[in-house]
């Protein structure tokens, strides 16, 4: 059943909107039927075509995220049909993958049965390299672009891309399995699930490029993969780690956009709108994280404090800043880059002024990963324009804008710019 036909320009928008948003539940179950990450995104794709040639013609089905996953999947068991080795990959999965789903796997205490979380284990395998790892994951679980990626990473497009082909011919070369690992192979992998998963709420929080300040669908997905880790890893503290930072950053959502979808900043967000069972629940993980560490505390526990700090202010200006200053400061030292040092610099600002905050930001505007990175102009505007100093903050805001490829955070930097006068 279908709806009644729309235009072929609000179908095609239909289209491209729900094939965004299920794109990664679709590769990660055609996965499942190849057993190949590459093959599986191509189908992907294929049931994408499908839906741009006939949606328009016979109106968007009810169901049009079930309708891309059955195409998927069907044009999945035709090219297993097709392929001379059928015989052998029926053997493996054991039954007619046309008739049937797919085969049940090991029974095991720990497994969990989310394709989403295979996916994310077999694209953070080890043999793959760190950065490798990530962009693959972010393109295929987090449905963003290369260009999207190559934005997050702060490297050049080319490089991205090369990352992703290579990926996928190394995972399809090296056979690896579509699983979620155990015992040794499952910490091995870890470190790099966490960081994926952090990138793609990232980049549903503070979208990198298109019209939209927010895309709660990847809050969403990255929520619901970390708390699916939290259950299955819960000695880990960085897992639980993880999972307080992103249910105390999600239980702002609410507050972070104005009535035209326009983002609102920290300190001007109504914080009655902060969702208070998220910070529960960011306060419960925060807790196991704590309970479960051993000696010095790990990144995202790290983190997970400081975003706690800033739960538990009633305003903007009540926030212990100090505290925060603290953590990151130890976050410098467990894990220096200068996006934690630019951070610190924010928090410094705020507990002992604009000035010795801007000496720590001027140290940072010949580092080569944030030289197209806008946040450095933008907290150097803010910083300027609390010192007095309004045309070089002006020029400041006017660069930040030019460097973002968000339309909604490029509106915004241009009205600080103006709010600095002429």
């Amino acid at each position: 059943m279908t709806t009644s036909q729309p235009s072929r320009t609000d179908a095609r928008t239909s289209v491209e909107t729900v094939f965004r948003l299920e794109s990664p539940r679709i590769i990660a179950g055609v996965t499942r039927v190849v057993r190949d990450v590459g093959i599986a995104e191509e189908l992907a794709q294929d049931a994408l075509v499908a839906a741009l040639e006939q949606w328009p013609r016979d109106g968007v089905p009810d169901n049009p995220g079930a309708w891309l996953m059955a195409i998927a999947r069907r044009k999945a068991v035709d090219l297993v049909r097709r392929r001379e080795n059928y015989a052998r990959k029926l053997a493996e999965i054991g039954r007619d993958l046309s008739e049937t789903a797919p085969p049940e796997e090991p029974s095991d205490p720990e497994d969990i049965d989310d394709d989403l979380l295979r996916l994310v284990f077999t694209t953070c395998h080890p043999v793959l390299s760190a950065e490798a790892r990530t962009a693959l994951t972010l393109r295929l679980l987090g449905g963003l672009t290369t260009p999207e990626i190559a934005r997050a990473f702060l490297v050049p497009e080319a490089t991205v891309a090369q990352r992703i082909v290579r990926a996928k011919r190394t995972l399809a070369t090296k056979n690896i399995a579509f699983e979620v690992p155990y015992g040794p192979d499952r910490e091995a992998r870890l470190g790099s699930v966490l960081d994926v998963i952090y990138l793609i709420f990232n980049e549903g929080y503070a979208a990198t490029a298109g019209d939209d300040w927010l895309r709660p669908s990847l809050c969403e997905d990255a929520l619901r993969l970390a708390r699916l880790l939290s259950a299955l890893m819960p000695k880990e503290p960085e897992v639980h780690g993880l999972a307080a930072l992103l249910e105390f950053q999600a239980s702002r959502t609410a507050a972070r956009t104005g009535p035209r979808g326009e983002p609102v900043l920290l300190k001007d967000q109504n914080r009655s709108r902060w969702n208070r069972m998220l910070v529960a629940r960011g306060i419960k993980a925060l807790s196991r994280a704590e309970a479960t560490t051993v000696g010095a505390p790990g990144p995202y526990v790290l983190q997970a404090g400081i975003a706690a700090c800033h739960a538990h202010a009633y305003s903007y200006e009540e926030t212990d800043w100090r505290a925060i200053a603290t953590l990151y400061a130890l976050l410098a030292a467990r894990a220096p880059s200068p996006v934690v040092e630019l951070n610190r610099a924010v928090a410094v600002s705020m507990a002992d002024g604009p000035a010795p905050a801007l000496e720590i930001v001027d140290t940072l505007t010949d580092e080569p990963a944030l030289h197209d990175y806008h946040l450095l102009p933008s907290v150097r505007g803010d910083l300027l324009a609390r010192l007095g100093r309004t045309t070089e903050a002006r020029a400041e805001f006017e660069r930040a804008a030019a460097l973002t490829r968000n339309e909604r955070e490029r509106e915004l930097l241009l009205e600080r710019a103006r709010g600095c006068g002429s």
